[in-house]
């Protein structure tokens, strides 16, 4: 579950769980997580946190926005985790509250290959540029936030804890990542708490939302994006939805 060096092209499927707490509570439930939980191997080495940027792909009618017909099960993003010199190219199916991802590794000086008119076969991006080209997705917004990670290994296999602060959006401009520009910050007083695991819910879990009294809370990056940046305006300004919950609560 850790994302930095993993690099297969399936990731197993997962639990997920996502709230949206307060400033104050997430400072809290991130020295809770610190005494209970190690520091995420690929983070940076002085720490647990580090900067993760994704460029959000959609159609010109954003039917990934209004959860149209399959759009609504799937995303589809690219990764950067700092300055790296590779990027991920994802795909997230969500199904009843079950993750599973598909994601490819590239440099990024390959980006420019998701503008060929034909997909190129031989190349190790030629899936991700199929669906693209069928689903008619193109680069709309940029997100960037610091993450904290703290993970476990269980006897359900691990678990992850993350912390999302400072998002921070801005229109995509094509393939490539901005990182000179702080864009529009997003949910100011706000941070994404989000939990992953298999099968049942874990105790420490159990333990973390009764005390912290979390309600969980399907909250999308992109939706929040898009509406702040009047990319996409939703009847109701307020969605946050990002489909399925999960389950309905730690318990």
């Amino acid at each position: 579950m850790s994302p930095s060096t993993d690099q297969r092209e399936n990731r197993a499927f997962a639990k997920e769980i996502k709230f949206l707490i307060d400033r104050s509570t997430g400072a809290r439930i991130r020295e809770w997580a610190r005494a209970r939980l190690v520091a995420d191997p690929n983070a940076s080495s002085d720490g647990d946190g580090y900067l993760t940027t994704s460029l959000y792909l959609d159609t010109t009618e954003f039917d990934v926005f209004h959860k149209k017909g399959s759009f609504g099960r799937s995303k589809y993003r690219i990764r950067r985790y700092g300055t790296s010199d590779i990027v991920f190219l994802e795909r997230k199916l969500k199904t009843r509250g079950s993750v599973t991802k598909r994601r490819s590794v590239i440099p990024v000086a390959e980006l420019n290959r998701l503008t060929a008119a034909q997909p190129n076969p031989v190349w190790n991006g030629y899936w991700y540029e199929r669906r693209l080209l069928a689903r008619k997705l193109r680069p709309v917004c940029q997100i960037a936030y610091m993450r904290t990670a703290r993970v476990s290994m269980t006897e359900n296999g691990p678990i992850r804890l993350t912390l999302d602060d400072d998002l921070r959006a801005l229109p995509a401009g094509g393939y490539i990542f901005n990182h000179s520009d702080p864009g529009v910050r997003l949910l100011e007083d706000h941070i994404i708490l989000e939990l992953k695991y298999r099968f049942d819910t874990p105790s420490l879990f159990k333990e973390l939302a009764e005390e912290f009294a979390l309600n969980p809370q399907a909250v999308s990056k992109y939706r929040i994006a898009a509406i702040a940046m009047g990319l996409a305006p939703a009847e109701d300004a307020s969605i946050l939805d990002d489909g399925e919950m999960g389950e309905a609560a730690c318990a």
